[in-house]
């Protein structure tokens, strides 16, 4: 069954995503099960700057559950995803790079070398929550600014974190990708997801 398409608080749908992105969307989509999407009610970037100390893997935590506990208030009854990713490298966290040069500039930084994309989600229903974290370490090939370049233009990865689409054609700028999961790669660990919304009784083929 397909999902609703936007905020729909009335509906009768009673699993929500709570993020906006197309990507996770899509990859909801393929459990076959009825959703709905709804925007976090939560800034992201006031989180990041109260919780600068935390290491990677744990802000990511934080901002899955921050995303999906943002909306509990708001569907009573229903069973919330909240989801983050973000990339860890060399002491540094890189997250959507929202301009070209900052894309460039991240991709460059990491070529040649091995970073770990870190992937969370949050489950809330009632005063439960449920957390998977799915932690992936992708080498990048040795890459020229220029190729760095011609891959931005081309792939436009502004929104994704780490800038690339592993989907699309950022599969071409790495030669080796560890990961237990491979839909955490591109956006969401839907093999642990698959088993928390299993137990919390949806039905999934």
């Amino acid at each position: 069954m397909a999902p609703a398409d936007a905020d729909h608080p009335g509906s009768n749908v009673r699993l929500v995503l709570a993020s906006t992105s197309a990507y996770r969307r899509s990859l909801l989509e393929r459990l076959g099960i009825a959703f709905r999407c709804r925007t976090p009610l939560c800034d992201e970037e006031v989180i990041q700057r109260e919780s600068s100390d935390l290491e990677p893997r744990r802000l990511a935590e934080r901002l899955a559950a921050a995303k999906a506990s943002s909306l509990s208030q708001h569907e009573a009854g229903c069973t919330i995803i909240g989801s983050d990713q973000l990339v860890s490298f060399g002491g540094r966290i890189f997250g959507k790079p929202g301009t070209a040069d900052r894309a460039v500039d991240q991709l460059l930084s990491m070529s040649g070398q091995t970073h770990e994309l870190i992937t969370a989600v949050a489950v809330i229903r009632g005063a439960e929550m449920f957390q998977h974290t799915d932690v992936s370490r992708l080498r990048m090939r040795p890459l020229s600014r220029e190729a760095i370049e011609r891959y931005v233009r081309a792939d436009r990865p502004l929104d994704c974190a780490g800038s690339y689409k592993l989907e699309s054609r950022g599969i071409v700028l790495f030669d080796r990708i560890d990961s237990d999961d491979h839909s955490a790669v591109t956006g969401m660990p839907l093999i642990a997801l698959v088993t928390i919304l299993r137990d919390l009784g949806f039905s999934i083929p």
